[in-house]
């Protein structure tokens, strides 16, 4: 049998009575011919042969070369490259086995030792533990902002400042952050700005706003069904989406192709999921702001958060559907709630078709004392709702049995 899938029955001159165990390892290979498949294929093998050696030495040049090993390159893992890079505009991606894969593969290839990373306050718990790990064992430098304040940036500037990184919706404060005058200031010194967009796909294109690179957790809204890993970065420029693959490499943090495949499928269904769930945010956000145990509530849509007109500018289509709110009780109030809960799901993540509640003081941001929390605007009694595709009533009486609970 050929590379091309031909049987070696239909090549003059070649052995027609191959053993039983021959064949059995070389089936005959079908291309559709003549029709297209509607969804796309799972490619599940790892290795692709070749006709020729020139053939074969090409294919270790770049992201968009011929597959050949599944470390490298993936038919189905560059379908969901394909459409992730098009929801966001750039010009290239590369998908990683989980977000903080993504953001380590952008992070490891872009800095060295002795580099200087400007990073805002209020960072996934995940991003904020690996920029101190790499201060510690590489001596990256790394200085906070709050990220609404783009002087705060031009101040932070260092001879050796690399990278800029900030998140389109903060979590769990959902702290907008002012993308355009931000990667302004970067962008005057030369410096990369990378912007982690996991909360907020299709509603925000941050590439339109000048960044450089923007990664999302696959895990969350693009796969929206609690049954992947992955994450993606995709780069507006193609020489930096080429460097970062060549390390990435290295790092071994490629998808696999029935994960990736399961986000293709998810993408599918993303604008309509992120529409209705950013409605029945909204829609609960106003309704905890009017309830006597809850002190603060933070949603963008809510005229009083104090980057609502940003929000209003930057997602015009709605701000989310994630909200944070703070009760009265402090860290046993939130304990109760999350204890109290039915509807909803005790659960760490987001972006799931059903809604997930969490106490971020003693789950994602444990790492953070009082203080810590404090600087990043998290209360001990902060509980986060990433609300799902339930109806709005439904939500509203699971969050009131719980919340009647805390007093």
């Amino acid at each position: 049998m050929t590379h091309d899938g031909r049987n070696f029955d239909d090549v003059p001159g070649a052995a027609r009575a191959q053993h039983p165990q021959t064949r059995a390892v070389h089936p005959r290979l079908t291309h559709p011919t003549g029709s297209t498949p509607l969804g796309v294929p799972i490619y599940q093998g790892h290795i692709f042969a070749f006709d020729g050696a020139d053939e074969m030495a090409a294919a270790f040049e770049g992201p968009r070369s011929a597959f050949f090993y599944g470390r490298f390159g993936n038919p189905t893992v560059r379908a969901l490259e394909d459409a992730v890079t098009d929801l966001e505009g750039g010009a290239g991606a590369l998908a990683a086995a989980s977000g903080m894969g993504a953001i380590n593969a952008v992070l490891m290839a872009l800095l060295r030792s002795g580099d200087h990373v400007i990073a805002q306050s209020c960072l996934y718990g995940g991003t904020f533990a690996l920029l101190e790990d790499l201060a510690a064992r590489w001596g990256v430098e790394v200085s906070h902002v709050s990220g609404n304040d783009a002087a705060e940036v031009r101040d932070a500037l260092r001879p050796r400042t690399r990278l800029l990184i900030l998140e389109s919706i903060a979590n769990p404060t959902t702290q907008i952050a002012d993308l355009p005058a931000l990667i302004a200031a970067a962008r005057e010194a030369g410096v990369t700005t990378m912007v982690d967009n996991t909360f907020a796909p299709v509603l925000c294109r941050p590439i339109e706003h000048g960044a450089d690179i923007v990664v999302h957790s696959a895990t969350k809204y693009l796969g929206g069904h609690a049954d992947i890993l992955g994450g993606v970065a995709v780069f507006a420029d193609e020489v930096v989406h080429h460097r970062v693959w060549k390390h990435a490499l290295e790092l071994g943090a490629a998808p696999d192709p029935f994960a990736a495949w399961l986000a293709v499928r998810g993408i599918a269904t993303l604008p309509l999921r992120i529409a209705r769930a950013s409605e029945t945010a909204l829609d609960l956000a106003r309704r905890l702001d009017a309830h006597p145990a809850v002190t603060h509530v933070a949603h963008p849509g809510l005229p009083g958060h104090p980057q609502h007109e940003l929000a209003r500018r930057l997602m015009p289509d709605g701000g989310g559907a994630v909200l944070s709110f703070d009760l009265e009780g402090g860290r046993e109030a939130g304990r109760t709630f999350t204890d109290s809960i039915r509807l909803a799901s005790l659960a760490a993540s987001l972006g799931d078709v059903s809604t997930l509640v969490m106490h971020p003081a003693s789950t994602s941001h444990r790492q953070l004392d009082a203080a810590a929390l404090a600087a990043a605007g998290i209360g001990e009694g902060t509980v986060r709702v990433a609300v799902g595709l339930e109806h709005p009533d439904d939500l509203w009486a699971d969050l009131e049995q719980a919340l009647a609970k805390t007093s």
